[in-house]
């Protein structure tokens, strides 16, 4: 191994290990991990560049205007008053149609904007109700991640394969990872109505102040919303139907969000840029960089002969193992950069001998997103949801969450392994 592969190895581990810490913001200091490898000549400006994933940040980019721009019109809050209305204002109910309403809307949306835009009403009604919030918001975070496995567009993991890899298309993902997240769905509802049916007592004063409340208040641009609606149709279309014109998922998103734009005006256009995670883009454009360093360098190809070595080319043993150690991995660490190592990583293993590589790549999938719900640190939205609750006064420590996170990743990975095994590998 040269001096070069070394000084890619030692940067892509201190970037790591700062990313873990949070001492310093993760973008910054991806960031400045990738312009250490450029100023060090470990890989060029040009190479660099050809390493970023243009899609994968298109895609990010045209999802978050066009979720920015829905979010003003009231919509989420409207769903979820509406959802709480239709449960009759039971807390349980209530418990199980907010989760399932956050996994739906995380199969098309970012994670991070689905609970940002959930969390808010959920305190609300929870305060009418009298009742506590942890369930909720631990249920929600759970319903975000495991919908967003379901889709390309629900979770960054997802969209970063399926960009890597062209032949996984929309379809793709909802014909391969659906179906397991509806079998981990339906599980999982009877287990949170025995965790939390105890806790969750209200009188049926409080449930009728529910039953009062008037969903159709919160509709705040009505002429916006028939916009949004028809763009967001019109987009998810386009996902369905990319392949066959040939187009790239990033365009049909960033032109749905420009359509959306050309309809609603310039003023929405501006609250719309400011909304966009910009912070998360650079984060993944510094992430890049620093996996081009361990692509050009030959750290990955090391790597993926050791990994075919270990399972021995054996396409079970190489399933099984990505997807348990992306999940534990996921849990711990961020879910993106690991995602962006082991895909190069991937291929090289199809190089060398494992000729089909389609289990591998849903592995990843299922166990870099699913990982994400067994500690407070695993996913951006555990994180979101817990800052929320901390300035309702309501703190979620990393113990309490894992208490409940770990063992049902555990068991929704236990089912995606079955599912694996019986799906492809038999």
């Amino acid at each position: 191994m040269d001096h070069q592969a070394i000084w890619a190895i030692a940067i892509f581990l201190i970037v790591y290990a700062l990313i873990i810490s949070e001492k310093i913001h993760r973008t910054i200091v991806a960031m400045a991990g990738g312009a250490a490898l450029l100023l060090l000549g470990i890989v060029d400006q040009e190479t660099a560049l050809h390493h970023i994933d243009f899609n994968t940040l298109g895609l990010l980019i045209g999802m978050m205007i066009i979720v920015g721009v829905t979010a003003e019109t009231g919509l989420f809050n409207y769903m979820a008053i509406w959802a709480a209305k239709k449960a009759k204002g039971s807390p349980v109910a209530i418990l199980i149609a907010l989760f399932l309403i956050t996994a739906i809307c995380s199969a098309f949306l970012d994670n991070v904007t689905t609970v940002l835009l959930i969390v808010p009403v959920t305190f609300s009604i929870t305060r009418q109700l009298r009742v506590p919030v942890f369930p909720y918001l631990l249920t929600q975070v759970l319903g975000s991640n495991i919908g967003g496995t379901a889709t390309l567009i629900g979770d960054p993991p997802n969209i970063m394969i399926g960009s890597a890899v062209p032949e996984l298309t929309f379809m793709a993902f909802i014909a391969n990872l659906t179906p397991v997240i509806l079998i981990i769905l339906v599980v999982l509802v009877p287990i949170f109505v025995a965790l939390f049916r105890k806790q969750l007592k209200t009188t049926p004063e409080l449930r009728q102040g529910i039953m009062e409340l008037d969903e159709k208040e919160l509709l705040e641009d009505r002429k916006m919303l028939r916009k949004c609606l028809a763009v967001l149709g019109l987009t998810v279309l386009g996902f369905f139907l990319h392949q066959s014109f040939g187009w790239e998922s990033a365009t049909v998103a960033m032109s749905g969000a420009f359509l959306l734009l050309l309809m609603t005006g310039e003023r929405t256009m501006e609250q719309a840029l400011a909304r966009v995670e910009w912070t998360t883009l650079f984060f993944f454009v510094g992430l890049f960089v620093l996996v081009a360093g361990l692509v050009e360098t030959g750290v990955i190809t090391v790597l993926a002969e050791k990994a075919v070595n270990l399972t021995g080319g054996d396409a079970v043993a190489a399933s099984m193992l990505i997807l348990w150690f992306s999940a534990l991995a996921s849990a711990f660490l961020d879910n993106i950069p690991f995602v962006a190592t082991m895909i190069p990583l991937i291929r090289d293993m199809g190089d060398m001998g494992i000729s089909n590589l389609e289990p591998l790549w849903w592995s990843l999938a299922l166990g870099a997103c699913l990982g994400g719900n067994g500690t407070l640190i695993g996913a951006s939205a555990n994180l979101i949801v817990a800052g929320l609750s901390a300035k309702e006064g309501k703190p979620i420590t990393f113990m309490k969450f894992l208490k409940y996170g770990f063992p049902i990743m555990l068991l929704t990975v236990a089912i995606s392994s079955v599912y694996v095994y019986l799906r492809y590998l038999m």
